[in-house]
């Protein structure tokens, strides 16, 4: 029997009426590497990207085994489980992390193309430089998501780049004839990246696809100018939503005595704060998680949160993102702690700043940034 796409969900992420677990993309990866699926023995097969479990759970039904897989955001991760289980697949599939391991000997590859080319250019070059000479990668999305672009970069890491026809308003690239990672690197450089910023006196690590990347936005720099009054008593601080970790281990260089946790949903970017807090002198006091917000924290725990919350160009998703965030952070603060953060100021988020952690207070504002304070009161309604 097809299998059942319907029976996916997205949980722990966000459910809702036209939030679907599977798409247009992930069916045309599946009906056009069928036969290379077939072929695949245990062990052979690797699965990245995979939002919420289909293109590993759709290859483990039609009888792959070994499967493993790449998710970079822990929700994903945790969804697929859940699917899997459902399913009774969990034997099929297991996790890895992004690494010459996960690819080490594979035949096939088959990915959901992330809009970031830097991302694209980081598991294109473990693919090719650790999978099997003759790897097939198979990758789509959505058509509206994808550029010309994406074949330059795959173009730069193996010898034959083909296009399928669309189909649902979704397309593929399949790549084939992997060349040697030394010599094929688009920009000279490997991964992950690094820069100093002699400004700052920090050294930034970037995996690909990780905001920012080896740069310091210019939000991120507003708020850094201000910090220097957060809580100048407190031993602890978080970094929430830590990106590369440029707060967390800038704040461990500006003091000595703090001890910082540094937290992010995405795989790549809780390595890339792990690298920088290194390259940084600083990694002995900066410990990074991978969490869904805070939730490896306890209530009324933290004196300090420090957060630059994602933004993006739908402004719903972003405001939603952010209340998560900002009610994570009024559960971890004791009462009298401080959430310092930095928002867009036309997103106006000082009302729900109030409503969710407390009392807010602005600290700065310039044409694009506001840095806020807000603290904690003793309950939380």
């Amino acid at each position: 029997m097809p299998f059942d796409f319907g029976a996916l969900r997205r949980t722990p992420d966000v459910e809702g009426p036209g939030l679907e677990a599977s798409d247009a993309a992930d069916r045309l990866i599946l009906d056009e590497a069928a036969a290379l699926i077939d072929a695949t023995g245990p062990g052979e097969l690797v699965v990245v990207d995979d939002s919420y479990g289909a293109l590993a759970l759709a290859a483990a039904d039609a009888g792959a085994r070994g499967i493993r897989v790449h998710q970079d955001l822990v929700t994903g991760e945790r969804a697929l489980a859940l699917n899997a289980a459902k399913l009774g697949l969990s034997e099929a599939v297991a996790p890895v992390q992004l690494s010459p391991e996960l690819f080490a000997g594979a035949r096939l590859v088959l990915m959901r193309l992330p809009r970031s080319l830097d991302r694209l250019d980081e598991v294109a070059e473990l693919v090719a430089a650790h999978a099997h000479p003759e790897v097939v990668v198979v990758a789509g999305g959505r058509i509206k998501h994808m550029s010309l672009a994406m074949n330059e970069v795959l173009r730069g890491r193996f010898d034959r780049i083909d296009v399928s026809h669309a189909r649902q308003k979704a397309r593929l690239l399949i790549a084939r004839g992997p060349r040697a990672a030394s010599t094929t690197s688009t920009t000279g450089l490997e991964w992950p990246r690094r820069a100093h910023h002699g400004d700052l006196s920090l050294t930034v690590v970037a995996h690909g696809g990780v905001f920012a990347g080896t740069g310091i936005d210019i939000g991120t720099r507003f708020l850094l100018d201000q910090l220097g009054a957060a809580m100048p008593d407190a031993t602890r601080a978080v970094d929430l939503a830590c990106g590369t970790g440029v707060v967390a281990s800038a704040l461990a260089l500006a003091r000595p005595d703090l001890r910082l946790t540094a937290t992010d949903r995405s795989a790549s970017a809780v390595a890339s704060a792990r690298s920088t807090a290194a390259a940084n002198g600083v990694a002995d006091r900066v410990e990074v998680t991978q969490a869904d917000g805070l939730e490896l924290l306890p209530d009324a725990s933290e004196w300090l949160v420090v957060l630059n919350p994602p933004f993006h160009s739908e402004a719903a998703i972003s405001t939603g993102i952010a209340a998560h965030l900002f009610a994570d952070a009024a559960r971890v603060l004791a009462p009298g702690g401080e959430l310092w953060c930095v928002w867009n100021s036309h997103l106006r988020y000082r009302p729900l700043l109030e409503r969710t952690v407390g009392p807010t207070r602005q600290i700065s504002r310039n044409p694009k940034f506001t840095v806020t304070a807000s603290v904690r009161r003793p309950s939380v309604e």
